[in-house]
């Protein structure tokens, strides 16, 4: 799992039926300081339905596919939780 903070939300008029009910958003990857390891944004499937400026975890590659419990999405980036704080 890698960290993320949330800085958009997606609008799409059409997706796959099996995304239909998961909203899409912008994430920038960051590291445990919360600065940003890259400038480019990702879409991510989100599930939990955040806000922007939320840091959140997430998955990528295969396991974005399994996020869900009842489903496989077809997503290479899914948002899987939310960070309330970290300690180093």
């Amino acid at each position: 799992m890698k960290l993320g903070q949330v800085v958009g939300t997606v609008w799409a008029t059409a997706k796959d039926p099996k995304i239909r009910s998961i909203r899409l958003c912008l994430m920038v990857p960051v590291d445990e300081t919360f600065q940003p390891i890259s400038k480019r944004p990702l879409v991510a499937a989100d599930p939990l339905n955040t806000r922007t400026g939320d840091v959140v975890y997430w998955v990528g590659g295969a396991e974005a596919t399994f996020a869900l419990a009842d489903r496989q999405i077809p997503s290479d980036v899914t948002i899987v939780g939310l960070v309330d704080r970290i300690d180093l």
